[in-house]
């Protein structure tokens, strides 16, 4: 049986992660954070915010992510820009 939180993180990760995609992951989460059509509306006390607040903090972990591994390649001696580009990990599924 397949953990859909552990599913979800990792396709969310994997896109990120892909060049041609991260935008389009960055700019929809967004639009679903700004949005007021939720999977658990706002409208009700807790339970709304904590689908956006846990959006919201995946989206900022992964983000920061990219950017330190990003410095970390500049840093190294001898790289060059082509090698400071993040590179693609495939999409896997976490299995319980």
């Amino acid at each position: 049986m397949n953990n859909p939180i552990g599913s979800f993180y990792n396709w969310y990760k994997a896109t990120l992660r892909n060049t041609k995609y991260r935008w389009v992951v960055v700019l929809g989460t967004l639009i679903y954070l700004i949005s007021p059509l939720d999977i658990a509306s706002d409208f009700l006390p807790v339970i709304g915010w904590v689908d956006d607040g846990l959006l919201a903090t995946l989206l900022v972990t992964e983000l920061s992510q990219l950017a330190l591994e990003y410095l970390n390649k500049r840093k190294q001696p001898g790289a060059s820009e082509a090698d400071a580009a993040v590179t693609v990990e495939p999409i896997t599924t976490v299995e319980v």
